[in-house]
Parts: C-alpha cells; structure tokens; sequence
C-alpha cells in the first residue's frame, strides 16, 4: 500500500524538492516550519503545513517533540528527512515508527553503524572494504595519539568522530602543531556533535573526493548509480560537483562501485545512501589509490547530478522502496548519460571571508531551466522573489544543475546559467561560483580538494564595476532608460542632469546628457544604449563593441549586473527641502514629474527664496526656490516638460560681494 500523505521533516531548497516529486506521484505533502518560515516557499509549496517551534533549529526542526506531534496532527503516514538537521539521527527515526508512520530512509541500525566514523572504518575494514591507514581506538590520551600520529607519519588528519560537514576536522603537517590541533579538534567535536572523541588519518597529499550513489530496497537488490566528484570544496564545505568523475575509467568506476555496494550490504541498508571516498589524485586514478571515508545515510545535496546522468528521480526512488515496491532497475540496466554539474549558490561575502549574508530578496532571476525536474539547466530553490534570508538557517539560496552531452557542454552551460543569475538583496557567491568555474585547472579536470585554497586569492578579489556600470547606473536611477516621453527636454538643446552615486566606498557625481536616438553622454564619454527583449542592456561605449548588462532597480539602489557581477549603487543623500533640492550651482528636480510654470530667464538677477519652477507631481504641485542668491545662467526646461528625478532644471552663478 504506497504512502498517501507526507511529512518533509525539514524545510528551504531539499523540502521544496522533495514536495515536487510527491506532488507528481499524487501523494499528499505536509510541510513543518519555525516562526522564521511561516511565509518560506516549502510553506507555500505544500497541501497542509504544521507550526513546530520557534525559530532556532534545536526548538524546531532539530526538536523531534515536536516533530512527532505534527506527525499525528495530520495523520501523514510517512516522513522524509530531508537532509541535515535529524536525517541522520537514529532516535527520530525510531520515534518515526513509533508513531506509526513510515521512515523514508534506512533503518536505525544501518544509520547507528555509520554514524560514528572510527566504528563504521572498523566494520568496514572487517566486511574488506579499503579504509585510510589512521588510528580509530578507544584510547584518547593526548599521548596515544601523538604517538599513533608519529607512527602513522605527517602530515595527518584529526577528525572528530561523530563528525560531517568539516567540523572538528584539523591537518596537521609537523609533530610540534599536532597538540594545539587535538585540543581545537576536540572542542569543536565537544559543541558540535557532543562527543570529543577523534580518530587520526593518513592525509594524502593530492586527494581527491570522490563519492558513490547506492540504492537497496527490503528485497535484498542493490545497485549503484555511478560516482560524483565533490573535490572542489573549501574547508570541507562542498562547492561544485560533477558526475561522473573526471578521468574515471570504466574498469575503476565498476571497482568503486562493487565497494560501495559491499559497504551498503555489510549495515543491510535500505534506500538512497551514498559512499564517500578519498581518492589519490596525484596521478592517473587508480584501484589502489582509494579508500573508504564515510557513508552518508540520507539523501545528498548534490544527488541532482546523479539525477541527470542516469535520468532517474532518487526522490521517487526514495518513496517507492519507502512504500515496500523494489528497485524498478537492475545494475546493467542503468542508463549513464553525459555529463552533469552542480553549483551551490549561497547568501554570503566571499570577499569578507565567505560571511554568511542575510536580507530580503528584491529579485531572484535565474536561467531559463527546470525547477526540481530533468533539463539542460535546472534549477532547485527554496527562496523566491521577496524571501527573507535569515540568519537562523543554512544560507543557500539554490542549486544550478547543468547537463551537456560532454563534459565541455555541462561546463559551458554552467558558466553561463551563472552569468545570467540575478539576485538582489543579500550578497551572494555568484561571482565566486563564475571564477571558479573559469579556472583553467578546473576546466581541464585538474581537480583536487585543495584547488580553490590554492586559487583562493585570485578567486576572491572584489571587483571594481567599470565606466558602463556606473553609467547604466545613473541612467537608470534618472529613469532613462524608460520611454522616451518620460525623458526632460529644452526647446533649444539637450536636456542635461546630475546623478550622485555610492558605490562601496566611492561617492562620484555623474553629468548625463541625454543625445537622442539611445544615445547619452555620461561624463566625457558617449554612450549608445540598446534595450533588449529579453531584458538585457546592450551598451558601447564611445563607438566601441556593445557589451550585454542588466540592470534591477528599487526604490532607492540600483544593481548593475555584468558577467556575473553584481554592483549595488545608491543615491548619495542630499539634504534641504523638496523646494531647495539643488547644488550649490543648480536646482535639480526632486522627483518625476511636469513643468508648470517656469518664472525666471537666464540674466535673471534671484535672491535665495524666491520661487523659480512649479512642478507637478503625484497630482500635487511642487515649488522649486532659489536655495542662495546668483544670477540664472541657464534654464533647461520649459512649461509643459517632462522631467525625471534628479534632472538639472535651472543653473546659476553666485551673487559676489563687494
């Protein structure tokens, strides 16, 4: 009997992912959320919704109370874990099945036996699987591990041993450092997962993370769906993955995958899980030159690579072993297909140490892809338009999945989708993705795990936008670039304004002219702006080749977008009343709007107040001042003028004194 309602015990990007599938296999979805998610899109996305906690995890979606009672508020007879918080937690598992709902995943006893790292090496090494030369006793005296160390030979790798995702994780290359390493190790071990205990580990100079997708049902099939390479990481977090592995063979891809598999037999597991190797990456790969690291007993971030090569969906996979139906596919019947990435894009500033970064999201554009399905690009995210990042979660914002016939295609593809992203709000790694993404060493398939901290420099500088960004940007905040109606004009000549601009630390004041015909002179340069169909800006600059940019406006920024920058330009504040918005020189309009009446004449001799313009705008009428006393050098506009914010309406010479 197949499931009828589901509860997706976890929220953002994984619980919108796995609603989709459900929602196709015609199975009903409960989501769970915190006070920070009452208007998250997996709350929107799901039939029912169930309130579990403030908005800290360990009150919420770590808390499996409360997890439990929504179980039984809405009567779903299964739950998906998702993957992070309790997916990996034999307790909630139990507690799942006994309050008569079905755990989407494997038992508790596969998840106990692979949780702790140092007795999962040891089953392993048992059932003949190849694990790292390392040290996984019971004896954690400073001085036992110092000597294993020893024994082992440096450089080494202290790892907690109820640890994942790079937490209490330490190398260390020389005997003096490896003290100060355990102690940081079993700290981190201590306030992330409880458990101070570590294991010691060979470190291989060149290694490669390399990982294998296993499906079993509970009737004794087994299969693998070929390898992932997740080299490209930074400090242990994942950042681009691929399938397959670059210079995987055929006879090495059979050999990790009949590991894997024994691995999976040995806990008698059920459902998607996946086999994380470490990879000698010095030379050619290599059937020596693997070793069993970890098995993740869940879902993975990045099965949607998987997805793409094989064309088959691990979440419907997930829910029909889950239901007791068996592998639909034997292994010699699994497609392997192209070649697939995955980009991770995160809220956050690379450029200040990779900060995690918050905010709402004015704008979240991507490439046109699939959203949670098969496609050349596709496109899996939690945050829509107007989402809230918080600081309470993970801050990723979606995964960009390509898929090419080759691996140059997937590649060319990614580069691109990422080029066309457009995210406004909080900082994203966007830029960071592209660069890395454009490493030559990367495009060659010269991947290792150290290859971005070895790039880290050139990967992370901020770029400076160029003459066309801050250009775009002020005709864009002087609205421009909208009809043509809505740009100021003078009986006798061009209509000229003046934009103040922030950008970071620079403040620059920028004279625009508008010239007709999509052309403008922006300073001492000309500018030829073309608006396409497809929202971009084709802009040359003094009759040079066009190049594309996008641009998103709010009320008060404006961001350009080039190649996969983003540069946020502000209005630079200018104080006075409405009446008196003008320069020492000038008088700008305060706003859009129409000339009513224009009182002066160049020649004029003005003293400071006395009323020059009267401007329409918002159905009410605006009088202009002179701000000092001066002598009208020119006025730009006449009665019956549309102009737009911030344009120059009258300029003048100060009155000297005797």
């Amino acid at each position: 009997m197949g499931i009828k309602k589901l509860l997706i015990a976890n929220r953002g990007e994984i619980a919108c992912r796995v609603i989709s599938t459900a929602r196709r296999m015609g199975i009903r979805t409960v989501a769970v959320y915190s006070d920070a998610d009452r208007d998250a899109q997996h709350v929107r996305m799901a039939d029912e919704t169930a309130y579990i906690g403030p908005s800290a995890a360990q009150e919420s979606y770590l808390n499996i109370d409360s997890l439990i009672a929504a179980i039984r508020l809405t009567g779903a007879d299964a739950v998906h874990p998702g993957y992070g918080f309790l997916s990996e937690n034999a307790a909630f598992v139990e507690a799942v099945e006994g309050a008569g709902a079905v755990f989407v995943g494997p038992p508790a006893s596969a998840i106990r036996a692979m949780g702790l790292k140092d007795a999962a090496k040891a089953l392993m090494a048992e059932a003949g699987v190849p694990v790292v030369p390392g040290y996984h006793g019971a004896d954690q005296s400073p001085e036992v591990l110092a000597q294993q160390a020893a024994e082992i030979g440096y450089p080494v790798m202290i790892k907690a041993r109820a640890g994942g995702g790079g937490k209490g994780m330490r190398h260390v290359t020389r005997p003096e450092d490896f003290l100060q390493a355990l102690e940081g190790a079993q700290r981190e071990g201590e306030a992330s997962f409880g458990d101070p205990s570590v294991l010691i580990e060979k470190f291989i100079t060149h290694p490669r993370h390399i990982e294998v997708q296993v499906f079993a049902d509970s009737h004794g099939n087994f299969v693998h769906l070929y390898e992932r390479d997740c080299s490209l990481q930074r400090r242990h977090q994942k950042v681009i993955e691929e399938a397959p592995a670059p210079g995987m063979t055929p006879e090495l891809r059979a050999h990790l995958g009949d590991i894997a598999l024994r691995a999976a037999r040995a806990v008698n597991y059920v459902g998607a899980g996946t086999v994380e190797f470490i990879v000698d990456g010095s030379g050619p790969l290599r059937a020596d030159g693997c070793w069993f690291m970890e098995m993740n007993t869940r879902l993975q971030v990045e099965h949607p690579v998987t997805e793409a090569i094989t064309g088959i969906d691990l979440v419907e996979w997930q829910l029909n072993v889950a239901a007791g139906l068996p592998l639909p596919l034997g292994q010699a019947d699994i497609p392997l297909r192209g070649h697939a990435m995955e980009a991770r894009i995160y809220a956050e500033d690379v450029p200040k140490g990779f900060l995690p970064a918050t905010g709402r999201c004015s704008q979240v554009a991507f490439s046109r892809g699939a959203s949670f399905a098969h496609g050349d690009i596709r496109i899996d995210s939690g945050v829509a338009q107007g989402d809230e990042i918080s600081a309470w979660y993970d801050p990723m914002i979606a995964k960009l999945i390509t898929h090419g016939d080759t691996r140059e295609a997937a590649l060319s593809r990614l580069t691109q989708a990422l080029e066309d992203t457009r995210i406004v709000g909080p900082t994203t790694n966007v830029t960071f993705l592209y660069q890395l993404a454009s490493l030559s060493a990367f495009e060659t398939g010269a991947v290792h795990t150290g290859l971005i901290e070895n790039h880290l420099e050139a990967l992370t500088q901020e770029s400076e936008p160029d003459a066309a960004s801050w250009a775009l940007a002020a005709l864009t905040m002087l609205d421009l670039l909208q009809a043509q109606p809505l740009r100021g004009w003078r009986a006798w000549g061009q209509a000229r304004y003046v934009c103040h601009l922030v950008h970071g630390d620079q403040s620059v004041e920028i004279g625009v002219t508008d010239a007709g015909e999509s052309g403008y002179i922006v300073d001492e340069s000309s500018y030829i702006v073309e608006m396409r169909d497809d929202a971009r800006i084709l802009v040359s600059k003094d009759g040079g080749p066009g190049r594309s940019y996008r641009v998103h406006r709010d009320k008060e920024t404006v961001t350009v977008f080039s190649q996969s920058k983003a540069f946020v330009f502000k209005r630079r504040p200018q104080g006075g009343q409405a009446e008196a918005a003008a320069g020492d020189a000038r008088i700008m309009a305060p706003m859009p709007g129409v000339i009513k009446a224009v009182s002066c004449a160049v020649g004029d001799h003005v003293e400071a107040g006395t009323p020059l313009i009267v401007m329409e705008a918002m159905k009410m009428e605006h009088t202009l001042v002179a701000p000092k006393d001066g002598v009208i050098s020119s006025v730009t506009v006449v009665p019956g003028a549309q102009v737009s914010d911030n344009a120059v309406l009258i300029e003048f010479e100060e009155t000297q004194d005797d």
